[in-house]
């Protein structure tokens, strides 16, 4: 047989759009002994992560979850159970992730709309605005929180107390894949109606479940459907069944182990404290930003749009970008993010994520770009 190829992982800086470093709390976790998904102490440890990940979005909905698959399965599962045929949807648009919200609207059968911006700065609320107070109902209105490929932090809060006021029965569809646990998300107080997020970001798990959370309002909705859910795997109606109540009805097999090491990673955050991690991705952000300074490197957002969680680092001219981020996984074992689409080419992704947010982290990534572009 052939040598285990496990044998020889070396261990790597995660500095990308994720995923992010996993705390050792975490590993830990993931490596204790495996449950039946129906033993009842697998079904409290179900229960009391349902109960952290409501502390975490700052949510009172009783749909919270986590479901089974990344943070893409958690855009699906929002838009599947939530989109019937022929719905007017509207997305707002400045980047990847926008963009796919888009593809699995029309994938539905909705009527999908748009209002783009250019990648790099933020949604406006004022051509929001303007575009609702004079537009026919939406079923549902969508935007990214924290757009990971470029860097953006978008204005979520005014964006879902608009929709209420021009569009009351409009649901409020949001994307916080990079934003759970590293900046605030607070899903009552800006009446959003359908979030989902994933756990490779900031809550520092390895990538394999995409926490959920639909308000009172969405839940209706999917109740009221005239037809089935058009996806059997990712179909709340059902998955509610096993996730709540005296008595648990077998969906799908949930992944056990995955589930332990969301939990443990939730207590790491509340038990850091959630405004302690809030300000430690900002320390660490502001830390890479003098540091990329003094090697004569910019960021492509302007300040007071920027996440501190995801960094978009321009490129100088004459750089070959691939390059520099091959040395730095070869030689420093870090790794960093390309730009993807329009940006593909321009800008690095550097990631401040949960565990990797530590200023020896950020002190490692600058020193070792200085190095790569000496050379």
């Amino acid at each position: 047989m052939s040598p285990n190829r496990l044998d020889a992982i070396r261990e790597v800086l995660l500095m990308g759009p994720g995923p992010s470093a996993v705390y050792p709390e975490v590993l830990r976790a993931l490596a204790r002994p495996t449950l039946g998904h129906l033993d009842p102490a697998f079904i409290a440890i179900m229960d009391e992560t349902k109960s952290l990940l409501q502390q975490v979005m700052t949510t009172g909905n009783a749909l919270t979850l986590p479901i089974s698959g990344t943070g893409s399965a958690g855009m699906e599962a929002a838009f599947v159970n939530l989109v019937r045929p022929a719905d007017r949807v509207l997305i707002l648009i400045n980047g990847v992730f926008g963009t796919r919200m888009k593809d699995v609207a029309g994938r539905l059968g909705a009527q999908v709309e748009s209002i783009d911006f250019p990648w790099g700065t933020p949604v406006i609320v004022d051509r929001v605005a303007d575009h609702l107070r004079k537009s026919e109902p939406y079923a549902i209105v969508a935007v990214v929180h924290a757009e990971t490929s470029t860097g953006v932090l978008n204005p979520v809060e005014q964006i879902g107390k608009l929709v209420r006021e021009t569009h009351p029965d409009s649901l409020y569809l949001v994307d916080g894949v990079t934003s759970l646990g590293g900046i605030p998300v607070r899903l009552d107080d800006w009446q959003v109606d359908a979030f989902y997020s994933g756990t490779q970001k900031c809550l520092s798990c390895p990538p394999g479940l995409a926490p959920l959370s639909f308000s009172a309002r969405a839940v209706d909705r999917l109740k009221s459907r005239p037809t089935k859910v058009p996806n059997w795997y990712l179909d709340l109606s059902m998955i509610i069944s096993y996730w709540e109540g005296a008595k648990r009805a077998y969906h799908h097999t949930a992944p056990i182990n995955m589930i332990y090491g969301l939990y443990q990673a939730l207590r790491c955050v509340l038990e850091e404290g959630l405004n302690v991690a809030f300000a430690r991705h900002r320390a660490a952000h502001e830390r890479l930003v003098v540091g990329l300074a003094q090697i004569g490197l910019e960021l492509l957002v302007a300040p007071d749009v920027r996440l501190p969680q995801l960094n978009a680092v321009k490129v100088p001219d004459g750089v070959d970008e691939a390059a520099v981020r091959s040395r730095l996984l070869t030689q420093d074992a870090i790794e960093i993010g390309a730009g993807l689409g329009p940006l593909a080419g321009k800008i690095w992704r550097v990631g401040l994520m949960g565990h990797t947010a530590r200023p020896e982290h950020v002190d490692r990534v600058v020193a070792a770009l200085k190095g790569a572009l000496g050379r």
